[in-house]
């Protein structure tokens, strides 16, 4: 811990301000990224807004990463991720990026709050956060009986009625981590059918706790201090309900933390990142990897592989175009 937090002060003393990669993010993506950059001799800053191991962080136990037949908690995946990058070399900093420009000698220049910084290639990692519903109250009530992690927030609603918001993997897997904390849970969903793997529906479908309200959305968010009511519509109707809740947790998707960089890359049509098969985005010496990347399959080894790619093709782009490569030390070549 000693060696991690001496690489966190070292990266906000040091005046240099240009690196030869940025990578932006800090969960699975961004942290093999730098570690791989780092490893092949190139100096490396990561940038991460809130908490290292991203999305990751959040889940209670990781079950299909490879490597632990047992399972392991998502934070301490997160952590030992963080603690073998920075080992290598990796210089850190938590703060926001707010802008990414090309500057002179064709390097790209990366503002933040702490400061600007200058690298010769980008690695986008910035992942994605939790989509919300947009619905009168939400913001009100967030924080106040409103959540979008099961994993973090279920066991403050202990023995008391729940809803879930959502017909995905996440939102089944939410409401079945749900179930071992509160007396009921019911699961909202817009169509008459969930999109959740077949081995979820099963299991939800079995379970006692759960009760499922079909064709049906939320309208409005009600309470006094706290959310007591949701305000609910069958969309095939139009018939209008309330139901009496403890807590909402929202499960409606991901939305890609790429609102910085509309105007500087290419996009699709739900903001997420559009890449080659080597993490190449529109503009020469930007990649990107992970959640944040058109057709991402949104899972930890695919994050981490899409890191792998994304290093790799930095420090090949760096070495064709002579931006102050240093001596690489024999891992350059990219093996393990």
């Amino acid at each position: 811990m000693e060696r991690l937090a001496a690489a966190r002060i070292t990266a906000r003393r040091q005046k240099v301000t240009r690196y030869e990669v940025i990578i932006i993010g800090g969960g699975p993506a961004g942290l093999t990224a730098g570690l791989y950059t780092s490893r092949a001799g190139l100096r490396s800053l990561l940038i991460e807004r809130g908490m290292f191991g991203g999305q990751m962080a959040n889940a209670t136990l990781v079950e299909n990463y490879p490597g632990f037949p047992e399972g392991i908690a998502g934070p301490e995946l997160g952590l030992l991720m963080h603690q073998q990058a920075v080992r290598y070399g990796l210089e850190e900093i938590t703060t926001e990026v707010t802008g990414l420009t090309l500057t002179q000698g064709q390097l790209y220049g990366v503002s933040t709050a702490e400061g600007d910084f200058e690298a010769a290639a980008i690695i986008i990692a910035a992942g994605s956060e939790y989509r919300k519903l947009g619905v009168s109250g939400e913001e009100t009530f967030s924080g106040r009986g409103i959540s979008y992690c099961a994993t973090c927030d279920g066991f403050f609603f202990r023995d008391q009625e729940v809803a879930v918001v959502g017909g995905g993997d996440t939102a089944i897997t939410d409401a079945l981590e749900l179930s071992r904390h509160a007396s009921k849970v019911y699961v909202i969903h817009r169509r008459d059918q969930l999109r959740a793997g077949k081995a979820l529906q099963e299991q939800a479908f079995a379970h006692p706790k759960l009760e499922f309200i079909w064709d049906t959305v939320v309208d409005e968010l009600l309470g006094n201090k706290v959310l007591e009511e949701l305000k609910l519509r069958n969309v095939k109707t139009g018939q209008q309900s309330t139901l009496k809740v403890d807590g909402l947790f929202v499960a409606v998707g991901l939305m890609p933390n790429s609102h910085i960089f509309f105007d500087i890359l290419d996009l699709d049509d739900a903001g997420y990142i559009i890449t080659d098969e080597m993490m190449a985005t529109s503009l020469p010496g930007i990649f990107a990897a992970g959640d944040i990347r058109r057709n991402s399959p949104r899972q930890i080894a695919a994050a981490v592989g899409d890191g792998v790619t994304a290093a790799m093709s930095g420090f090949k782009y760096i070495q064709e175009q002579g931006n102050g490569i240093r001596t690489a030390n024999p891992q350059a070549d990219g093996k393990s």
